[in-house]
């Protein structure tokens, strides 16, 4: 289906929605044939699919946008592959180029932390095998990541194995290096040293002996730079193991001429430099030892969600129970769990009860009790009781598959200012290239005697101090951490990105209900008149409520019950709308309502009236009961504003932020509420579908606005604030306009999430710094820049030291935000989102 051939032309085949007849096939191929550089096209009704022949180079997002102009959608397809050979952030620019140069790919980017590349295309399966094979060419054998738990496995073993190979390399090196350091270096520096080896094994055979170490150095653990370094120099496209094998090469290569052709070389020019080629091979073993390690530890919020996945399900099938891998279970099975497990996958109660743990999801630290109707999500722990479920979401469906999804995603994002790192690291290894080459001739031409030493050895020091490698790192390891520390504290954020926005956040407008409150009506005051006992009252009205299904009704009922009263069936019930009920109990006639039902019924409600401003003060609408013919009692149901509310918004505050309001609610009730919270402005009597509008005016000051909403009725909003946090619970995971999740709901996190985006970003800052920095200062300090003021010169050695701890020292400042504290403590950080609860 997708081919590359640039002499010719290039094929795609783009699956098409919305076509239902002939004349839709006939206005889609005609919106196709009119893009430039379109040679044929035939659309398929039958299989929905349009298989388009252009001109190489043209871009098929030309091709989608005329589909999309013409009223129909072409559906665009996502992939993650796991690249393997990538060193450096020169490696990351090559294999962008190569995936994005693919017919069908609509983007591509790559991750040199995660060692990943995302792919948007459309065209099927065809066009990511081409993509997988462009990737092979390009010198990047490639694999297609899929969320699993054999994924996790796979990925821990290869970093297992990649670490007990550089492990090993690294023995093998320092073995090598270390006589040679005593040989060549412990001479020079110990006469009495090179008096006795040249007395007891003699100059030559020394020689000899530090150039077989040598040998084995370069050609041993060393020949990893050659098999990268090579074809990328030959592809015209160097990275850092070019410049590796080239320093060191141009090291063994002289040593290796002046042991055993010396006669070639100027008269006194017969030095050799094994040690230095053999040490610097050894450091930058070590420091991607280091490196590798420490990469590991960035990952660790993936592998521990991965671990609460099951591996296994017991599934009745054919009348038994058979244990099964959970990749077999289908929607519709029947799942059983037994004390201590875990829920395999999502899925509804219908037989049976238990508590289950649900703190990975919620951070909640009391189990859920699950009866029959309940939903159960997978990866939560099972405690007391034995249950079975229907299997409702499996596989990528889960819950857990999509938080997994969503940190991946945000942990494979690309930060706008990593475009300024991409443009840099684009030409970094070609211009260190010429700077050693002109270093070499510069000194060649104008150094002191010996000449060709001093211009040998400074050439080679500036290709191994040079380090695309910690640039690379800088923004991706931040980010990695960031959001994996994110994610134990309950804060997902969807979209890597932001975290850079978020950090630039000034104003905060938050949605009331289910947001700042709880979102569903609480019974809040009930006080008896005199010659009335509360809970007698709560009885006879709660009995009168539950024949409504109105929250209110609802809410004095479940307070009732939550009490332990014993509730009687109405004998009578008449409704009156606007007003309120009368209904008779027990024999009893009671009335509940509104202050002008109980005006029409001839009550006097001076006695309630210093209660009732207070309720209204509150932003509370104050109901009335009557029993018999005489006010029994005063009763307020509200929305209550949540017990973590007051610390999030003082937090908010001490952030600089200024806080804003938006609710349906009318006038009074919201300002009640605004002065009981402190926010700086209220914005009262919104319709849902004007929030967005909102946000929108808070934004045409130039400051950039964060909403935080429920997710459900306020997506216009969170789609259009400048970033958009939704409040919820697990389920809310699929929100697809907000760009964080808080999972437990609780506000406090919102705090957090801005501080931690602050720190994330200025954990960036500060790896940008170092490794710009570091390669600004250090590269011409290797080229010699003090020695005519200060005649200091850089050993390539201690260049080679320079590099290797450049990239560990980015990755150590990256791991420092996993001890970050959250401003506000939520009481979730030991119960955190992926740390895994263990089964008992």
């Amino acid at each position: 289906m997708s081919s590359l051939n640039a002499s010719a032309s290039q094929t795609l085949g783009i699956p098409i929605s919305g076509m239902t007849c002939a004349s839709c096939v006939g206005r889609v191929e005609k919106a196709i044939r009119a893009v430039e550089g379109v040679q044929s096209v035939a659309v398929n009704l039958a299989t929905e699919r349009a298989q388009v022949t252009t001109a190489p180079g043209i871009q098929p997002e030309a091709v989608l946008n005329a589909i999309r102009n013409a009223g129909y959608e072409p559906r665009e397809e996502n992939a993650d592959l796991s690249v393997h050979g990538m060193t450096c952030a020169s490696c990351v620019g090559r294999v962008e180029r190569a995936l994005n140069a693919v017919p069908g790919v609509l983007g591509a980017s790559v991750n040199l932390a995660t060692e990943r590349a995302h792919i948007r295309y459309a065209g099927g399966g065809d066009v990511l095998a081409a993509v997988i094979a462009a990737a092979e060419k390009a010198g990047y054998p490639a694999e297609q990541v899929r969320t699993d738990a054999a994924q996790g496995d796979r990925e821990k073993e290869a970093r297992a194995a990649e670490i007990t190979r550089l492990q090993r390399s690294l023995i093998i090196a320092a073995v090598a290096t270390i006589p040679l350091l005593v040989f060549e270096m412990g001479s020079h520096m110990i006469e009495e040293l090179h008096h006795f080896l040249a007395g007891n094994i003699g100059e030559y055979n020394i020689k000899l002996i530090c150039f077989v170490l040598a040998t084995i150095v370069q050609f041993g653990p060393g020949r990893i730079f050659y098999v990268k370094g090579w074809p990328a120099l030959l592809r015209g496209a160097p990275d850092m193991n070019s410049l590796v094998m080239l320093g060191t090469s141009t090291a063994y290569g002289y040593s290796v001429v002046s042991t055993f052709a010396p006669s070639v070389l100027p008269i006194g020019m017969d030095y050799t430099y094994y040690e230095a080629g053999a040490v610097i091979v050894t450091l930058i073993l070590l420091g991607r030892f280091f490196e590798a390690r420490a990469k590991g530890r960035t990952g660790d919020a993936i592998r521990r969600l991965m671990t609460l996945q099951a591996k296994t399900a017991r599934v009745i099938k054919d009348g038994r129970e058979q244990d099964v891998p959970v990749e077999v279970v289908r929607v519709g099975d029947i799942v059983v769990v037994r004390p201590g497990e875990r829920v395999p996958v999502d899925g509804e109660v219908i037989s049976g009860s238990s508590f289950v743990d649900e703190s990975m999801i919620t951070g909640e630290p009391i189990p859920a009790q699950k009866n029959v109707g309940a939903s159960v999500v997978g990866g939560t722990v099972n405690k007391t009781g034995a249950f079975q479920f229907r299997a409702a979401k499996v596989g990528s469906d889960t819950v857990l598959a999509q938080i997994v999804r969503t940190v991946e995603a945000a942990q494979g994002a690309k930060l706008p200012i990593q475009a300024i790192v991409d443009k840099v690291t684009m030409w970094f290894v070609p211009v260190v290239m010429a700077l050693a080459a002109v270093t070499f001739l510069v000194w060649l031409a104008f150094g002191p005697e010996p000449a060709l030493s001093f211009a040998l050895v400074n050439a080679v020091a500036v290709l191994i101090i040079a380090c695309p490698c910690a640039m690379g790192l800088a923004t991706p390891t931040s980010i990695m951490v960031g959001t994996g520390k994110a994610a134990e504290l309950g804060i997902l954020f969807r979209r890597g990105e932001a975290l850079q926005a978020l950090r630039n956040t000034k104003v905060i407008a938050l949605d009331k209900t289910g947001t700042l409150t709880k979102g569903r009506p609480e019974l809040t005051d009930l006080q008896a008149a005199p010659g009335f006992a509360e809970d007698d009252v709560l009885t006879l009205v709660a009995s009168v409520e539950t024949r409504s299904e109105h929250p209110i009704a609802e809410s004095i009922v479940a307070e009732a019950r939550r009490r332990g009263l014993a509730l009687a069936e109405p004998e009578t019930f008449d409704g009156k709308p606007g007003f309120g009920v009368v209904a008779k109990v027990s024999g009893r006639e009671v009335v509940v309502g509104a202050d002008r039902l109980m005006a029409q019924r001839g009550h006097d409600l001076g006695i309630f009236a210093a209660t009732a401003e207070r309720l209204a003060g509150q932003g509370k609408s104050p109901l009335y009961a009557a029993v018999d013919g005489r006010l029994a009692a005063i009763i307020a149901v509200a929305d209550p504003i949540k017990e973590t509310t007051p610390a999030a918004l003082e937090a908010l505050r001490g952030l600089g932020l200024r806080i804003v309001m938006i609710t349906g609610d009318n006038r009074r009730t919201a300002d009640a509420i605004a002065r009981t919270l402190g926010v700086d402005e209220v914005v009262a009597e919104v319709l849902p579908t004007d929030k967005a509008d909102v946000v929108k005016r808070l934004q045409s000051g130039g400051a950039a606005v964060a909403f935080v909403g429920d997710g459900i009725n306020d997506a216009p909003a969170l789609a259009q604030a400048d970033v958009g946090l939704a409040i919820g619970t697990g389920t809310d995971i699929a929100i697809e306009s907000a760009d964080v999740v808080l999972m437990s709901g609780d506000l406090r996190n919102v705090p957090n999430a801005i501080a931690l985006s602050q720190a994330t970003i200025r954990n960036i800052g500060q790896n940008l710094f170092w490794a710009f920095g570091y390669n600004a200062v250090l590269i011409p300090v290797a080229a010699g820049a003090l020695y005519p003021t200060f005649g200091i010169l850089l050993s390539p050695m201690v260049a080679g030291l320079a590099m290797a701890l450049s990239s560990v020292s980015v990755l150590s400042n990256a791991l420092r935000l996993r001890s970050f504290s959250p401003p506000v403590k939520t009481g979730e950080e030991r119960r955190a989102v992926l740390r895994p609860v263990p089964a008992e």
